[in-house]
């Protein structure tokens, strides 16, 4: 399914006079508007080929019908959202999960959405059917070099997949770790990981970068061989220029201050990119900003921060990316304010007054940096947000026009209600 123009046209026709009212409210208000509205108009968050269909827990989960039921349709679902907010213009495919049949049709069809191929994604964390050796006890880690090598193989594939897709990155996470005090030798581990990741890495084009994300627990309790930001950081300056640290914003221990982690991730030159989600106790997967929309707020004021002063550029410089398993919700609802929620993040990070945070700082005035972050924080930039997406001829409420037009249940007509896309 695909949305009209006049669809969205004729949804902001009647939103519009009460759309101006706030926004010449906002400009009064905010200053370099303009300057704050391109750079939203410019802001793409890549969706995962994974996202578009309900996701579950060890316990359950529960389709709303009308899943995607291939990657072509993924692709349509994500053009969808994408005309909805136009700040969805990318996808980022898991493999073997989602393996282009034909080159030529995905990457026209990707062309006809207006999308781009984001950061191709490896599995090493299942068994695949036919594959000769088992993850049980890890992959790149693997005490067996077969093991090992069939895991490396498997990530050129995913790089030969993304070169002819037009990728330019691969984002490698591990399961890789243990669940009990002595059943791993950690150096072990960590070596066998950095030699397996090294053939990975003479593997990459050179346009290419890799990204190696870390968690500090699941589905290993005990320990993983890539826990966290340090270990990371380790594996890419180890490995080389091509190679960054990737962040997933559930992959943390409780109270975690990933602003700062993100901070000197960015001042080394080794923050290679973003998976959204929130939490509420662990890698929970939640809706963007759901839980904790203030520390989003800060992650984004330390990447704006980092950004300027070496002079990135936003977009296109770092990886982004909503990485979410949707079990009460619609997907696609739920992408949708995942969407608005780091667009608002990132809006208010942009009216920051940054010389006056920093003369804060200088003379260890710790309330007025307070005020200043605050209220940033607190400033309703929805109507810049708004205002972005219906220059770019996209809707000023999508998640309205998207309910409106009844777009999961004309999904379920489509596709069916006991389909289930590929994935977890």
């Amino acid at each position: 399914m695909q949305i009209e123009k006049y669809k969205i046209q004729a949804h902001n026709d009647s939103l519009l006079a009460a759309h101006r009212r706030r926004i010449e409210n906002s400009v009064s208000e905010i200053k370099d508007t303009e300057d704050i509205i391109q750079k939203l108009i410019d802001f793409q968050v890549a969706i995962p080929s994974w996202a578009l269909g309900t996701g579950g827990t060890r316990f359950g989960r529960f389709s709303g019908g009308g899943e995607p039921r291939n990657l072509e349709e993924k692709m349509e679902d994500i053009g969808l959202l994408h005309s909805l907010n136009q700040s969805g213009g990318a996808i980022s495919l898991h493999i073997p999960w989602d393996i282009p049949k034909n080159i030529a049709s995905v990457k026209a069809l990707a062309a006809q959405f207006g999308l781009r191929f984001d950061a191709m994604n490896s599995n090493t964390f299942q068994d695949q059917p036919g594959q000769e050796h088992s993850y049980k006890f890890g992959s790149l880690q693997h005490v067996n070099k077969a093991v090992r090598q069939q895991a490396i193989d498997h990530n050129i594939e995913v790089i030969r997949h993304g070169v002819d897709l037009g990728s330019e990155s691969l984002t490698v996470w591990l399961a890789d770790g243990s669940c009990f005090p002595g059943q791993l030798n950690f150096r072990k581990a960590f070596q066998n990981t950095l030699e397996s990741l090294k053939e990975i890495y003479a593997a990459l084009p050179d346009n290419w970068k890799i990204f190696v994300e870390y968690k500090a627990f699941e589905p290993n309790f005990y320990s993983t061989t890539v826990g966290d930001w340090g270990q990371s950081l380790l594996y890419a300056n180890k490995l080389g220029p091509k190679a960054y640290t990737l962040v997933d914003l559930g992959h943390h221990l409780a109270n975690a201050n990933i602003e700062q982690i993100v901070s000197l991730l960015l001042m080394e030159g080794k923050l290679g990119g973003f998976h959204f989600n929130d939490s509420k106790y662990g890698d929970d997967d939640l809706t963007v900003g759901s839980i904790k929309p203030y520390q989003l707020f800060l992650i984004f004021n330390e990447l704006v921060e980092g950004m300027e002063a070496k002079g990135m550029n936003h977009n296109t410089d770092l990886g982004w990316m909503i990485d979410a398993s949707h079990n009460v919700k619609d997907p696609l609802e739920d992408l949708l304010q995942s969407i608005e929620a780091i667009m608002l993040s990132y809006a208010q990070s942009l009216i920051v007054d940054r010389k006056a945070l920093a003369a804060a700082q200088e003379n260890n005035d710790v309330t007025a940096a307070q005020e200043i972050l605050q209220n940033a924080f607190r400033t309703d930039m929805r109507a810049i947000v708004a205002e972005a997406r219906l220059r770019s001829a996209g809707a000023l409420q999508p998640l309205a026009l998207f309910r409106e037009l009844k777009v999961r249940e004309n999904l379920i007509k489509e596709r069916g209600l006991k389909t289930i896309a590929t994935g977890l």
